[in-house]
């Protein structure tokens, strides 16, 4: 069966760059919107093409249209956002809390579900950790402490939380560089992170969950 690719329309490039410019603060909540000449002009489209990129981001709550006085911008992001770019705005604050939440919820589930295969994957990198920890390489041992953790997050058989705690990671890696200046405090916690593949090896939920509060509490 052929199947067809629907083109975009010019009018939903254009709400997709309108989008983008409001997400980005371009134009602020409150803010009233060229007016349909100026975006015209802006954008070299025609009127139609204007006036249907405003319905579209009307239609999902990003602007609102008051008639005779103008279009306004009425929020910065919508629901539709993906999680990806969610992280990618979050705080230093919202990502460690995010952080802390789950992964004592993965170390949990992790010990519930791992198999021998996970063991294995985990193992590898708790061990590359430690040799760069070691040979004071801060890059490979931040990457591989963060594979450490992917790896607990895939032994946990959830891919909801796995996925989560995948997009968190590219922007946990950035503040970990960021924090760390040397390789010492990894170093330091390599023993808890030992303690944390133990409970997970011995199918012991509550003292994962327990050694991952013990890991968090060093950052």
């Amino acid at each position: 069966m052929t199947k067809l690719i629907q083109k975009e329309s010019l009018a939903e490039r254009l709400s997709n760059l309108l989008k983008q410019e409001i997400n980005e603060g371009k134009y602020s909540v409150g803010q009233k919107l060229p007016t349909e000449p100026e975006l015209v002009s802006i954008y070299g489209v025609g009127r139609s093409t204007v006036r249907e990129a405003v319905k579209i981001l009307s239609n999902i709550g990003l602007l609102n249209v008051q008639q005779g006085r103008g279009t306004y911008v009425q929020k910065q992001f919508i629901n539709d956002e993906s999680i990806e770019h969610r992280m990618a705005r979050a705080t230093i604050n919202e990502l460690n809390e995010v952080r802390e939440i789950i992964e004592l919820k993965i170390a949990e589930k992790a010990a519930l579900n791992r198999t021998p295969d996970d063991l294995e994957t985990i193992r590898k990198s708790l061990e590359q950790r430690l040799h760069f920890a070691q040979s004071g390489d801060l890059p490979h041992c931040i990457e591989a402490d963060i594979r450490f953790h992917l790896a607990v997050a895939k032994a946990s058989h959830n891919e909801m939380l796995y996925d989560i705690y995948k997009a968190a990671s590219e922007h946990l890696k950035k503040w970990f560089q960021d924090t760390y200046k040397d390789t010492s405090s990894l170093a330091e916690s390599h023993e808890r992170h030992v303690n944390l593949f133990k409970c997970i090896e011995a199918k012991d939920p509550l003292n994962a969950w327990k050694a991952t509060e013990l890991i968090i509490s060093l950052v």
